[in-house]
């Protein structure tokens, strides 16, 4: 893999909530020699429906595949994936400080204040920042923060991402399933109530690939 082709893509996979289904995901990039940068698991819009936010730096060609073999998964409904400029994107990241160090020394106040970041909690002890932004602005607040040898403790979460498109991919596909097989798909798996009402009439798989994984904005 040339490493001057590779950039941060997000994974953006709908399932059911089924034990198991995070190990076989993380496999897939295992075997691909691929490491995840980031994972988030939630809720989705849609009821029963888990999302699961993955990023990776990687090539078009090798987080294509890897998209392929996970939409292939029984219990995996939608796999899509996204550069940055397709998707909004933060993350929330809690820095813990030495009180002392905050109070005694004002450049920290500074740069708190310089990444629009907020003390949610100060005491004799400690105090902890919040910061919610994008992955480049939270690690130089980190960077500063240690710098100045206030930080005890840092933690980020994984990205939490929404694409661009009117709706999300997973509804179209779930009402265009419903639609033509009922409250039950092929693979005996159930549509979710409250997905049955969408007018959207693109094709089911919007950049026409056999396996609806590919990004809707695919490069060519």
């Amino acid at each position: 893999m040339n490493n001057n082709n590779k950039k941060l893509y997000t994974l953006i996979v709908h399932s059911e909530n089924i034990a198991g289904i995070l190990n076989q995901v993380t496999a897939v990039f295992t075997r691909r020699q691929v490491n995840i940068e980031s994972l988030n698991v939630s809720a989705s819009s849609i009821p029963g429906i888990h999302r699961y936010t993955i990023t990776a730096m990687t090539d078009s060609e090798s987080v294509a595949k890897i998209a392929a073999q996970i939409k292939k998964m029984v219990d995996v409904l939608q796999c899509q994936y996204y550069t940055d400029s397709e998707i909004f994107m933060q993350e929330v990241a809690l820095y813990k400080v030495v009180t002392g160090v905050l109070t005694d020394n004002p450049q920290i106040s500074s740069i708190i204040r310089k990444y629009d970041a907020k003390l949610i909690e100060v005491n004799s002890t400690f105090s902890v920042i919040e910061k919610t932004g994008r992955t480049e602005d939270i690690t130089a607040l980190n960077k500063e923060l240690s710098a100045q040898g206030a930080i005890l403790q840092f933690v980020s979460s994984g990205r939490v991402a929404i694409t661009r498109a009117r709706i999300e991919h997973v509804s179209e596909y779930l009402d265009k399933m419903a639609s033509r097989y009922g409250n039950n798909n092929p693979n005996g798996r159930n549509i979710p109530d409250g997905c049955n009402n969408l007018n959207d009439s693109n094709s089911l798989n919007d950049n026409n690939s056999p396996n609806g994984c590919n990004s809707p904005n695919k490069e060519k």
